[in-house]
């Protein structure tokens, strides 16, 4: 084990602010403490696991209220606390240093953790993807067999955070909320990472970077040099960390409720996005959205219970549940609107021509609607064309993933919607929540909360095109999410009709049921009507599989 000193003026206040909370309390919490300062976010439950299973006895429970109320921490969150970065720090020299703890406990503990990461992934749909991340490296750091994955895998989430220049996507676009992430977690195990120094001298210059308003004052060589940091992995910093170009930034709020619709849970989100100007004043917001496995579909025997409430068969096209790798991509934060149908319908043709103004319900702000799916393909080729970028429809599995924001229950809202979060068919119930208002049209985007990925009109308003071919189940599905043949998986031709598409997300016009994350429709490419839009996909050059989301850690 190699826990590095601190600095003498950070030790010392890092001392005097851990005897105060010993002082103040009993000399027992020191322990306590010791234990608490490993995983990089502390939640009550998990504050409890450790003291059950390593202090049962000799530490009271009140202690662990008392810990997170502190001056030794801090709230981040909803039941998310984090250590101060010095008192952390040397808890853990000191940790080392106990007779009775050293380097064995501090290894149980990492095991332990490793063990409750891996249980919250499994049972909790709640708790964000993030957490989950840091806290597993923060173990895996202490472990000898684990500490050198523990490296690939933060080297490989700072290359996903970059999407590289060319395929008609220059400059590049850079990820730089995740990169200040990954460099905050890897700068705080600095001290078990030592023997990395290339990827701590790399999240010392990305902070750098990120931090500085006027043009950095780094040597060139910092900047252009590479970073090895295994045989086989090297890290480069993008030049567009330079300040100057960069993503823009937006805040949300992310709602949760319960099968009552009752709200449990409110938090703020962050996302970030790029514009395309599409003339006119109008504009065209793409979200970066990042790229992990997912489990798409339903299972069983929740298919089992849907088809049994509800009296239809149809949820089968929902099976078998399957995990499907998808890629970072961009998608529109909104359906696209009937103002930018209309500017992108004035440019050239690309292979047919398409209505400027198709919709029924008409409104600048409200999507764009009676649109077959050979119009939303010709709408992609001629937006692609203005933008020298590559535009498409989503394919299904992508389509799935940005609805659900890594959730796992029906709606990314919780466990069912209401008028309040969606615009769909409220007078029918899904859970137990109240009947509400059924609107019967559309709405301006943007009306309802979005998700964790800070995409909106996911569930409900109208039903979106999707690129794949219809198929009446998930057998023999490719495990590659994307619909880009160049991008690990191709549209799903193989088998299915040919002569049918996907459309998902539900309308003004749907019952709950067939407006949930899983739940998919086909119809003919040639079909118009006032319930179907689309929304967009930017495809970037692909890179390795990121693991970022919503909260920052």
């Amino acid at each position: 084990m190699n826990t590095a000193t601190l600095p003498d003026r950070n030790k010392e206040y890092a001392k005097q602010a851990v005897d105060r909370f010993v002082r103040r309390f009993d000399p027992s919490y020191r322990l306590l403490a010791y234990h608490a300062a490993l995983p990089l976010v502390l939640t009550p439950e998990l504050l409890n696991y450790l003291r059950n299973q390593f202090l049962r006895g000799e530490v009271p429970w009140v202690a662990e209220v008392d810990l997170l109320l502190s001056d030794l921490c801090s709230q981040v969150g909803y039941e998310l606390y984090a250590m101060d970065t010095a008192v952390r720090a040397y808890l853990l020299e000191e940790m080392e240093r106990e007779p009775n703890l050293g380097v064995g406990r501090m290894q149980e503990v990492a095991r332990l953790l490793i063990s409750y990461v891996r249980h919250q992934a499994q049972t909790n749909p709640f708790i964000g993807q993030q957490e989950l991340q840091a806290q597993q490296w923060a173990a895996m750091v202490y472990l000898d067999d684990q500490r050198e994955k523990a490296v690939r895998e933060i080297s490989e989430a700072f290359q996903a955070c970059m999407t590289p220049g060319g395929n008609g996507f220059s400059p590049s676009l850079v990820n730089k909320a995740e990169m200040a992430r990954l460099s905050r977690i890897t700068q705080e195990l600095s001290p078990q990472l030592s023997a990395y120094s290339n990827l701590l001298d790399y999240a010392a210059v990305v902070s750098r970077l990120l931090s500085l308003s006027d043009s950095p004052d780094l040597e060139t060589e910092a900047i252009n040099r590479p970073y090895p940091v295994l045989s086989d992995l090297e890290l480069r910093l993008p030049r567009e960390l330079i300040p100057g170009y960069s993503l823009q930034g937006f805040e949300f709020e992310l709602v949760t409720v319960n099968a009552q619709g009752r709200e449990v849970k409110r938090e703020k989100g962050q996302a970030q996005y790029f514009t395309e100007d599409l003339g006119n004043g109008v504009a065209l917001e793409m979200v970066s959205v990042p790229g992990e496995k997912f489990l798409m579909g339903t299972e069983d025997r929740e298919i089992e219970r849907l088809c049994k409430k509800f009296g239809v068969e149809y949820f089968r096209a929902e099976k078998p549940q399957h995990e499907v790798t998808v890629h970072p991509f961009f998608v529109g934060k909104f359906p696209v609107t009937q103002a930018q149908w209309k500017a992108i319908a004035s440019l050239p043709k690309v292979e047919r021509d398409i209505d400027p103004d198709p919709s029924y319900f008409k409104g600048d702000n409200r999507p764009v609607e009676q649109v077959s799916w050979y119009d939303a393909v010709e709408f992609c080729a001629r937006l692609s064309n203005l933008t020298g970028r590559e535009y498409r429809l989503p394919s299904e599995a992508e389509w799935e993933y940005a609805c659900r924001a890594s959730t796992t229950t029906p709606f990314h809202f919780g466990e069912t919607i209401t008028d309040k979060l969606a615009n769909y068919n409220a007078s029918e119930t899904y859970a137990d929540e109240p009947p509400g208002e059924d609107r019967k049209e559309t709405t301006p985007v943007g009306s309802f909360p979005p998700n964790a990925f800070g995409l909106y009109d996911m569930h409900g308003n109208l039903w979106e095109w999707c690129a794949d071919h219809w198929h009446d189940n998930y057998k023999n599905a490719p495990s590659g999410g994307s619909a880009a043949a160049d991008a690990g998986g191709s549209v799903w031709e193989t088998g299915g009709d040919k002569d049918l598409r996907v459309l998902r997300g539900g309308s003004s016009y749907d019952q709950p049921e067939n407006c949930r994350s899983a739940y998919r429709v086909r119809n003919y490419p040639d079909l118009r009507s006032n319930g179907m839009g689309f929304r967009v996909v930017c495809v970037p050059a692909r890179t390795l599989s990121p693991r970022f989301s919503m909260i920052s850690v």
